[in-house]
């Protein structure tokens, strides 16, 4: 065990059974002419989000922390997406984006498409896992708790966009799962106004699991990774 220094105070995690859940770091949310950038939400600290990530991807992967991977993303005919009479059908943007303005029809979190693929600073690297999802939370339809489960995983760090949905939906379950959640607040990017992060980081620090930086992440990461060596 090692302790991480976090609010509200510093957490006691096996390394052994901890893994790093990147939600949906895509080009939707976090580049210039995807889903986020199109509907006018405030995209100007995704560069500094992905620069945080290449410095802790690779130090998880160093210090055997498993990463893993959410994208969320729908088939082309929208079949997995919810119909009418699914909430998702009428609260998901992308949906409403492509219903509202036919020149995106096919274009918004589709499979395959540009917009729904991680960006190109953060590809995927060998033995590190992809998980697909159609709603906010990673836990909801996927293969991500059995996962976890198969790998004796009980700590999760997550990083991420958006902070007060994705992120926050899928902490949320992972608490609910008897996971401990672990938010690592400088590697994520919220929508809408600050006080949506605001009272996410609050949420998670005085009642869901707690927050941290990626710098006493990393710190944590290359003691264990020399201790190893």
């Amino acid at each position: 065990m090692v302790a991480l220094a976090a609010r509200p105070e510093p957490v006691d995690i096996d390394l052994r059974q901890t893994a790093l859940i990147c939600v949906d770091m895509q080009n939707a949310f976090a580049t210039k002419g995807g889903m986020f950038d199109l509907a006018g939400f405030d995209i100007s600290r995704a560069p500094d989000v992905i620069e945080v990530h290449q410095r802790l991807l690779p130090a998880c992967r160093k210090a055997g922390v498993k990463v893993i991977y959410l994208v969320i993303a729908f088939k082309p005919d929208l079949s997995d997406a919810g119909d009418p009479t699914s909430p998702a059908y009428h609260k998901e943007l992308a949906l409403r984006m492509m219903r509202s303005r036919p020149e995106l029809a096919g274009k918004l979190l589709i499979d395959g498409g540009w917009d729904a693929a991680i960006v190109d600073e953060l590809a995927p690297q060998p033995g590190d896992l992809v998980i697909r999802k159609t709603r906010y939370s990673g836990f909801c339809r996927t293969e991500l708790e059995a996962t976890l489960r198969a790998s004796n995983i009980r700590y999760l760090l997550f990083t991420g966009v958006a902070t007060n949905v994705c992120v926050e939906s899928t902490a949320r379950d992972a608490h609910f799962s008897e996971f401990w959640p672990i938010l690592i607040e400088d590697a994520m990017n919220h929508s809408g106004p600050d006080f949506n992060r605001q009272a996410t980081l609050w949420n998670f620090e005085h009642t869901l699991g707690w927050v941290t930086r990626s710098d006493q992440v990393i710190a944590v990461l290359q003691t264990q990774a020399r201790a190893a060596a």
